[in-house]
């Protein structure tokens, strides 16, 4: 009981960030995409690494749906669609695409850790991000695109947990 009253507080928090918080509704005003990505990442980062993996392939999921999302909604506003079915045809396609990498990564990176018994080691995530790539490549038919996005997407992986392991900052705090 004490966790479930902890989870309601976490989510009340998370949703005062976003906006106003009332009992059902949710009124997103402000910086709502900057916020909710910070949401999503502390959702990530807060798991120890190798542990509760349905948790972990949950925010990547999440993460992946999300960015997925986006991309999709820049692909429609830049490419007007012939129709509107078209259009949903391709949110659905760019959004579910992601949301299946996230999801791949998420787990694979999870089990790696497991199995290998080394939850920090940057191979994890270097095997996860080659995993969502493949699945990129088998989703386009491609096993060029396949290949070349388990390189990139591993190796982008590889160096985000060796950033995160080491304290690198990407963006400089700012000076008020």
């Amino acid at each position: 009981e004490a966790e479930r009253a902890a989870q309601q507080v976490s989510r009340e928090s998370a949703a005062s960030a976003l906006g106003r918080w009332e009992p059902g509704r949710l009124a997103v005003r402000g910086p709502g995409c900057s916020v909710m990505a910070k949401t999503l990442l502390h959702q990530y980062w807060d798991i120890p690494e190798g542990t509760e993996c349905h948790r972990k392939t949950y925010a990547t999921t999440s993460i992946g749906g999300a960015t997925g999302l986006i991309a999709s909604a820049y692909s429609v506003a830049l490419q007007t669609p012939a129709s509107f079915l078209e259009g949903v045809a391709r949110t659905g396609r760019y959004t579910f695409t992601a949301a299946a990498i996230g999801a791949i990564f998420g787990l694979t990176s999870c089990i790696s850790a497991q199995v290998r018994e080394k939850p920090d080691d940057p191979l994890n995530y270097f095997l996860g991000g080659c995993a969502g790539g493949l699945a990129l490549g088998a989703r386009t038919h491609s096993y060029g695109i396949g290949a070349a996005a388990c390189a990139y997407m591993g190796m982008t992986a590889a160096l985000v947990k060796m950033g995160q392991l080491e304290g690198w900052k990407v963006f400089a705090e700012p000076k008020v």
